[in-house]
């Protein structure tokens, strides 16, 4: 969480853990100086900078949004939210696949035209409206996902070992759940983003518990492909989710 004691927002800690500075971001990412600054301070939402910055700071650009308390635009939401039903499922199918079968998976996700919306991004519900703090940001970046509480239940425990309720999941988000590194590195595995960077972009908050420099237990060698599955399911429709699913439960049934 920004205090005073803290001029910089999440992707301002994030370049200052990197050791990025500004004229340095804004020459690669072909924007103004002050207007990079004015982002990793946290006083600025410019739609263009932002989706200029995460390609160079190496994140989804929704999840810059995310970061900055910015409304993620339509073209970065997921697509169908339909489709989040069947993904935690499918992912834990996914991780007993060998390489090379995720592979094929991942290239066959890649291969699938964007279809068209046919419904507006759902509005957040009540108990989706979070407080500020750094755990409402992880449960936003985890529904740009298509990832509701109960979805997030199910994939933590298949990808990190975690087995909490879905009102845990939610109190993260209230601030009312201790956000811990532990907890962090769980959340790190589901969104494909290194530990330190996540425990750095969440500030004071995180900083009990383990030491950045602890490692971090990895229930799957599999995690790294599955938050990259998990990512680019939410540019697919429900229909082609299922044909996703499909192709798993074939790839299983010949490497059984």
């Amino acid at each position: 969480m920004t205090t005073q004691q803290d001029p910089l927002g999440p992707i301002g800690r994030l370049a200052a853990h990197r050791e990025l500075d500004p004229g340095g971001l804004a020459r690669r990412a072909e924007a103004e100086e002050n207007e990079v600054r004015a982002v990793l301070r946290g006083s600025s939402r410019e739609p263009d900078v932002l989706r200029r910055l995460a390609p160079v700071l190496g994140l989804h650009a929704g999840d810059l949004f995310v970061l900055a308390g910015a409304p993620v635009p339509e073209d970065l939401a997921p697509l169908d939210a339909a489709a989040g039903r069947s993904i935690p499922c499918l992912v834990r199918r996914f991780v007993l696949l060998p390489p090379e079968a995720r592979d094929e998976v991942l290239g066959l996700v890649r291969s699938l035209p964007q279809e068209e919306r046919t419904e507006p991004v759902p509005v957040p519900r009540p108990y989706e409206e979070y407080p500020p703090g750094f755990g409402g940001v992880l449960l936003r970046m985890l529904a740009n996902r298509n990832l509701n509480w109960n979805g997030s239940v199910r994939v933590l425990h298949t990808l990190a070992g975690l087995y909490v309720s879905a009102a845990t999941i939610g109190g993260v988000g209230r601030g009312t759940v201790e956000l811990t590194h532990h907890l962090l590195a769980d959340f790190a595995i589901v969104l494909g983003i290194p530990v330190g960077d996540l425990t750095a972009m969440a500030g004071p908050v995180a900083e009990g518990g383990r030491r950045l420099s602890d490692p971090v237990p990895v229930l799957h060698s599999a995690g790294p492909d599955a938050a990259v599955l998990i990512r680019e399911l939410s540019r697919l429709s429900a229909g082609q989710v299922r044909r996703v699913d499909s192709e798993v439960g074939a790839a299983l049934g010949r490497t059984s």
